[in-house]
Parts: C-alpha cells; sequence; structure tokens
C-alpha cells in the first residue's frame, strides 16, 4: 500500500480545524440548555463511538487511512451543516 503522506498529511490537518468548528457550534448549542443541549450531549458521545468502530472496522478490513480521514471528514461536514441550519429557539 503506497501512501501519499503530504496529501495524507493536509487531510489530517483539514479535518482537525473542521472539527474545531463543529466544537464550537456544538458547544454554543449546548450553552443554549434546554432539550438541545441534551440531545447533542447523548449524540456527540454516540458518534464519536460508532466513528472509532468504522474506522476500526475500515482498518481491519485492509482499508487506508487515507480512506478512514475521508470518512471522518464526512461525518464533520455533515455535523457543520446540521448544526448550522438550527434555528436560534
Amino acid at each position: 500500500m503506497i501512501t501519499n503522506w503530504l496529501k495524507l498529511t493536509s487531510d489530517m490537518a483539514l479535518l482537525g480545524l473542521e472539527a474545531q468548528r463543529v466544537i464550537g457550534l456544538r458547544l454554543l448549542r449546548i450553552a443554549a440548555g434546554g432539550r438541545g443541549a441534551h440531545f447533542e450531549r447523548g449524540r456527540m458521545v454516540t458518534e464519536k463511538i460508532a466513528a472509532a468502530q468504522e474506522a476500526a472496522a475500515t482498518l481491519m478490513a485492509g482499508g487506508s487511512p487515507e480512506k478512514v480521514v475521508h470518512r471522518y471528514r464526512t461525518h464533520v461536514r455533515q455535523n457543520r451543516t446540521r448544526l448550522s441550519r438550527h434555528k436560534k429557539r
């Protein structure tokens, strides 16, 4: 398996930046309190467990680190979209 380390490193750096934005959006949701905060706390935990299991399964099946990072970025992007369009109550 040949890895393009420069691309992988770049993708991992972008993942880190994108994840920080989602963390900020989630903190805003949690700080607002109410049902949305409760839901977000639970979702955050279950998503992390599911993502770790998916990554482990991908690697055990012979998948590449690039594939794992790509899937994590997809999950982060979906969360950013969901949290960004949330209307304030």
